[in-house]
């Protein structure tokens, strides 16, 4: 990039300063959103080597997933997004075509799901980063929370565990070759697919809470049930994708285990008392995986389960 100005322009290329969430849009100190409601917030850092590689991310990969991960929170809300900020690092290599197919690949995702982009700040950088802020409307009843569960109500996914890291997996080790080898995992982990409409659709069905598996269903499940209570699973492992089984098979892993622990599925966890599931039953993709117990941790088809998944500070 020539200069910030230039930057800028291209940025204006790609995204319209005007929608109705706002008042005042880019280019003042603040942009003003319209009030009158409640709105969720939501922040993901998406930063080169430790969340992507450019290795086997192309420009387009970044953009849309950089953004995806923040609207599949506003999603587990049972949310509509709405608007977002975008702060980013910028090394001095990266060619212009590079970030007009990052913009792009942002914009045109940002367009599906009726997205402006308010504002945000560029910064010279040694590695590439971005840092985005979302915003969402309230769907139906409001705002899908955790801990809301009580014993005895039922727990479901909507999305596939294990394909993400599959994929991950997949691309660490083999590089590019990957996207061949298991295209839908690799898929999964690159263009992640936020369930905005799956989580408006749980909200009016009246599920009790949702919640956005980024790091796996082992470590997302105590946070989403809370301390004192745990889970009662039954998950069949022919249910998951081909591509899990695939990698498994040739790692020498067992593919349930390597499912729960997950990571980056960001498919949907969620609670619906017995009495009220009906509708939830309803909604595209829905599945049941178990029970809420009365007990905290958790037990897989009928052993205790004790691999607490993946910790970002661990390492």
């Amino acid at each position: 990039m020539r200069s910030e100005a230039h930057f800028l322009e291209l940025i204006d290329s790609h995204f319209s300063r005007e929608h109705d969430f706002l008042a005042l849009g880019r280019g003042d100190d603040c942009a003003v959103l319209r009030g009158g409601t409640d709105y969720c917030v939501t922040s993901d850092l998406f930063l080169e080597d430790e969340h992507f590689r450019r290795g086997y991310f192309s420009a387009a990969d970044i953009g849309y997933k950089a953004l995806a991960v923040n609207i599949s929170d506003i999603a587990a809300m049972g949310a509509k997004p709405v608007a977002f900020t975008m702060d980013l690092m910028a090394p001095a290599d990266l060619p212009d075509t590079f970030w007009d197919e990052f913009l792009k690949s942002m914009a045109g995702l940002a367009r599906q799901n009726d997205m402006v982009l308010a504002g945000g700040d560029l910064s010279r950088s040694k590695r590439l980063g971005v840092s985005i802020t979302a915003f969402g409307a309230p769907g139906a009843t409001g705002f899908l929370r955790r801990g809301n569960c009580a014993y005895g109500d039922i727990l479901f996914t909507v999305g596939d565990i294990g394909l993400a890291r599959t994929g991950l997996m997949a691309l660490e080790a083999e590089g590019i070759k990957a996207r061949e080898t298991l295209p839908a995992a690799v898929m999964a982990h690159l263009r992640p697919k936020p369930k905005v409409m799956i989580g408006t659709l749980l909200n009016a069905a009246g599920v009790k809470g949702l919640m956005d598996l980024s790091d796996g269903l082992a470590r997302d499940l105590p946070r989403f049930t809370g301390p004192d209570l745990g889970a009662n699973l039954t998950i069949d492992p022919e249910a998951l994708h081909g591509d899990v089984h695939a990698w498994c098979k040739k790692a020498g892993l067992d593919p349930l285990e390597f499912a729960v622990l997950g990571g980056e599925d960001y498919a949907l966890l969620g609670a619906v008392s017995p009495f009220d599931a009906g509708k939830a039953r309803s909604v595209p993709g829905y599945t049941e995986i178990g029970t809420v117990t009365r007990e905290p941790g958790i037990v897989l088809n009928a052993k205790p389960f004790d691999n607490p998944g993946f910790d970002h500070f661990s390492q």
